[in-house]
């Protein structure tokens, strides 16, 4: 069965840092996209950062660009999330996904398996 499982989440203060891991499993990891994807208490899943097969290009969210860095390392099925900077509204649950579409993207319909999710609280 394929798994994708998030770790890292919790609570830090504005200003901290954390690192969310996706470990993955029953899948051929670099056949595939990975993505980050977040949702905020009464608002649509967004999408965060995006990485391809390779980990050579990379996507992200305005909100968040020059403070989260998404990277993947193929030789441990697993995809990153750096986040610095954190603000509270970055508080959300984040969600690890995998695509196999061909290009790049951040379109959640495109994304075939999730992770449960993983919650990020950041106070002011």
């Amino acid at each position: 069965q394929v798994r994708l499982v998030e770790f890292g989440g919790g609570l830090v203060q504005a200003g901290g840092s954390l690192r969310l891991s996706c470990t993955t499993s029953g899948l051929t990891f670099t056949d595939y996209l990975m993505g980050w994807f977040r949702q905020a208490p009464g608002k649509e899943r967004e999408p965060v950062a995006q990485i391809n097969y390779s980990g050579s290009s990379t996507m992200y969210t305005d909100s968040i660009k020059g403070r989260f860095t998404i990277s993947r390392d193929n030789a441990k099925n697993t995809v990153y999330l750096q986040m610095n900077s954190l603000k509270p509204e970055d508080t959300a649950v984040y969600y690890c996904a995998a695509d196999r579409t061909l290009g790049l993207n951040n379109y959640a319909v495109n994304y075939e398996y999730w992770g449960q999710g993983t919650q990020v609280t950041v106070s002011s």
